[in-house]
Formats: structure tokens, sequence, C-alpha cells
């Protein structure tokens, strides 16, 4: 018997109550490899962007700067953008750092968005698999007691079996659930954490040059 062979006779002998599991399964995993991609694609957009932004900005081309990061799809672009555009009026660096602050806020529930629903679906599927396992059992312990005494203990067997591979599947899905979860909230870390280390240095930079432009002034 073959994987796939194998596969379908395990769902098979699985009962209707496995098919939520699998609904639960299919959008956790649609959701995953969508905020798997979704992040691959912010964090590479934002690193590309920050290079390019970054020599610019140290040289204090500011206009090319602006110009850059109101073209780009960019979650630092959004933040360098509100940065500059604060400085365009006279003000302190914490409201320039309020600005970018604000474009923070709307940037990370983007990138947070629908992460923590694989958790959920991890805990959903394993109640699921273990209501399918009991719903099993109760048929199974049902139908034993309408048998010859003889075929109790082989039924009773099967029916166990049977029963058991919701929980089991339920289980081969949460896992793996948990880790995808954690490794996707990782991620968003890391991208938070990058974004916060632009702004910061967005600042720095800003300041040392509103410090030489006074210098200069004098």
């Amino acid at each position: 018997m073959n994987i796939f062979e194998f596969a379908i006779k395990f769902f098979q002998d699985s009962g209707l109550a496995i098919y939520p599991s699998i609904l639960i399964a299919a959008i956790g995993l649609a959701i995953a490899i969508e905020r798997f991609v979704f992040l691959a694609k912010a964090r590479s957009q934002n690193r590309a962007l920050w290079d390019k932004i970054q020599p610019h900005l140290q040289n204090g081309k500011l206009k090319e700067v602006q110009q850059m990061a109101s073209s780009s799809d960019a979650a630092v672009g959004k933040i360098v953008a509100n940065g500059l555009n604060r400085m365009q009026s006279p003000g302190r660096r914490e409201d320039i750092d309020a600005a970018m602050e604000e474009g923070m806020m709307e940037i990370v529930p983007r990138l947070e968005k629908r992460t923590h629903y694989i958790a959920t679906f991890a805990s959903v599927i394993t109640l699921v698999g273990l209501l399918g396992t009991i719903i099993g059992l109760i048929k199974g312990f049902t139908a034993v007691a309408q048998v010859n005494p003889a075929e109790k203990a082989e039924l009773l067997s099967a029916s166990i079996s049977i029963a058991m591979n919701n929980t089991a599947f339920a289980l081969a899905i949460a896992i793996p659930f948990l880790l995808i979860h954690s490794f996707l909230q990782a991620r968003t870390s890391e991208i938070v954490d990058g974004l916060e280390a632009a702004k910061i240095s967005f600042l720095n930079v800003t300041q040392r040059l509103k410090a030489e432009q006074s210098s200069a002034a004098r």
C-alpha cells in the first residue's frame, strides 16, 4: 500500500467527523502561506529601500530620500515619508518621532494580521479531533452492544482504531501550526525591530544635519 492509498483509507475509516478538521487544516494552511509570502516580501522591500535611502540620507539629500520613500510601497518608506513631512514645519525631535510612530501604528497591525488565527486553529482542530474520537467511540460501543459476544472484541478494537484517527490527524496538524505560528511571530518581530532601528537612525541623521545647518548659519 502506497502513501496515497493509505491516506484514502485513513480518511474513509475516520468517518464524517474528520471533515471539519480537514477544512480547518486547509484554511490554516492558506493563511500560513499568505502570511509567509507577505512577510517575506515586506522584509525584502524594507531592506532594499533602506539600502537605497541610507546613502542619500547620510549626505543630506532629503529631496531624493522623499521621492524614493513616497514612490515605494515598503513599510520603511511610509515611516520615512512621515518623518520628512513633519520636518517641513518647525518642530522638535519628539515631534518627528511622533509622526514616524504614527506610521508604525498603521504598519504593525498589517504585519500581525491573521497570524493569531493559526494558533487558534491549532487549538480548535485538537478539540475537533477529540470530539471526533469521542463520537467514534460512542458509535463503536453502541455497535458492540448489538453484536454477538464472539465478535465484540474484534469490533471494539476496530472502532477504537477508527476513532483514534481523528485525534491523530488533529495532532498532526496542530503541532506544525504551533511551530508555524511561532515562526511567523518571530519574523514579524524581526521586521518591526528593523523598522524601529531605521526610525532611530533617521532621527539621529536628521538631528545631525540640523546641527550642521545651524553651525553653518552662524
